[in-house]
């Protein structure tokens, strides 16, 4: 049975029309799923920020290490599925590439904040001094707030708007 041009035409536009909405798919469970590492790594933070004191290893360093993974696990997951999808030119919407190309060097700066947290404080021992913690903390938070608001932007431009109920 042979083809005509339309039929094959009509196929290859049903191809492109599929992996489009795989595509969108994709995307949309990778925002779902930052958004959810995000609040996970809130409850944590705050789980330790709101420590009295820093002066108890056997309390501290566990919530400490959890805090470190989850938040490389956030960073990592923003950045590998959906930022470098958008930088690399997988989105064809010129506003979401607009707003990604201006969000994401301030973007990359809060990365390197977090990363330099992890570095110092992921490999502690019962012996190591938590003297800076309070402060390395409060500006943990404020690289936090700096990243969710850049997110947003982000996370808006691709049509999934951050609610109150995400947060």
């Amino acid at each position: 049975m042979e083809r005509t041009a339309h039929e094959t035409q009509q196929n290859v536009v049903t191809l492109m029309s599929a992996q489009g909405d795989e595509r969108r798919e994709r995307m949309a469970e990778a925002i779902e799923q930052l958004i959810d590492r995000r609040r996970d790594v809130m409850v944590v933070y705050c789980d330790l920020a709101g420590l009295e004191q820093y002066d108890d290893a056997e309390v501290v360093h566990p919530k400490l290490r959890k805090l470190c993974q989850s938040m490389m696990d956030y960073t990592a997951l923003g950045h590998f599925e959906i930022y470098e999808r958008i930088i690399a030119g997988n989105e064809r919407r010129s506003q979401v590439r607009d707003i990604a190309m201006q969000a994401y060097p301030p973007l990359a700066d809060t990365t390197d904040i977090l990363v330099d947290f992890n570095d110092k404080y992921d490999v502690l021992d019962e012996r190591d001094s938590m003297k800076q913690l309070a402060e390395d903390l409060s500006q943990l938070g404020e690289t936090f707030a700096a990243r969710i608001e850049l997110e947003d932007r982000i996370l808006a431009a691709l049509g999934r708007p951050v609610t109150a109920n995400d947060a």
